[in-house]
């Protein structure tokens, strides 16, 4: 499949969700617009502040944890590849009065550094939740996060384990966990009809996704040829939606396996440019 095939598709598939996310059963905004919006707990355990830092948030969707940062005092640039999250981005980030301080850029990701010409510029790069696994090309992403954090400065990331990428309730088994979908050694793209993760009773009409499994050393291994050092990396038993039916939801508002951590569910990292 051509890179413009996945490209329209998975754009499509993410122009159509932005309505049902702002929508009534949609994201909670309760907080953001109350002036105090929060993050998931291993977010928010690991972040830090961020008042003061320049903070750039790649793929970042309709902008609420984009604008989760300005409301702490850092001056933040999102960019998406959907324009209709894009204009809801700034739609919202009118609303909260925070315009001055977040700015949402419309391109695709592999073309961030045209659209924010701004090498070596940001305190921090900040991607979080379901980001890296809609890219083919996990190299490139690496280099492109390199180019845009300054001396100093670093990315965080947060995201869904590889492994659990392995994984899916279609092949659930007779004791309710998740079977075996795809090799964890696997380069190629994985299809599927999509379901929104937000509201589980929508009718999507742009179903179809594209999806990479990357595996945890090519993560790492590129941030590191990429320039950057990992300053560290955490392994989670728990994820902050509820990827398989089978897990169960904690007192910390994290999901998790119901008996035994089996395996990480996620993994978060700092890498920084010395």
């Amino acid at each position: 499949m051509s890179g413009q095939d996945w490209r329209s598709i998975n754009r499509a598939h993410w122009d159509e969700l932005v309505a049902l996310h702002i929508g009534p059963r949609g994201y909670c905004l309760d907080d953001l617009r109350a002036g105090h919006g929060m993050f998931g707990a291993i977010v928010e355990s690991e972040l830090g502040p961020v008042a003061g830092q320049r903070i750039l948030h790649l793929q970042c969707h309709f902008g609420r944890d984009t604008l989760i940062l300005a409301q702490r005092g850092a001056t933040v640039t999102g960019l998406d590849f959907s324009e209709p999250a894009i204009d809801a981005a700034r739609t919202l980030a009118s609303e909260l009065g925070l315009a001055d301080r977040a700015r949402f850029v419309h391109a695709d990701l592999y073309d961030a550094c045209n659209a924010i010409p701004e090498p070596s510029s940001f305190d921090q790069v900040f991607v979080t939740w379901g980001a890296i696994w809609w890219l083919p090309d996990i190299v490139r992403w690496a280099e492109i996060v390199a180019f845009f954090v300054r001396a100093g400065g670093a990315l965080y990331l947060a995201e869904m384990h590889p492994t659990v990428m392995v994984f899916d309730d279609a092949a659930q088994q007779s004791d309710g966990r998740p079977g075996f979908f795809v090799p964890y050694f696997s380069r190629d793209a994985i299809v599927m009809e999509e379901q929104d993760y937000i509201d589980e009773t929508a009718t999507l009409t742009h179903a179809t996704a594209h999806t990479w499994l990357h595996r945890l050393s090519d993560i790492i291994t590129s941030l590191i040829n990429a320039g950057l050092q990992i300053d560290w990396l955490h392994e989670h038993d728990g994820l902050t939606w509820q990827m398989f039916k089978h897990l169960v939801k904690g007192a910390d508002g994290v999901w998790h396996w119901p008996d035994k951590p089996w395996l990480p569910l996620a993994f978060s990292l700092r890498a920084s440019r010395r």
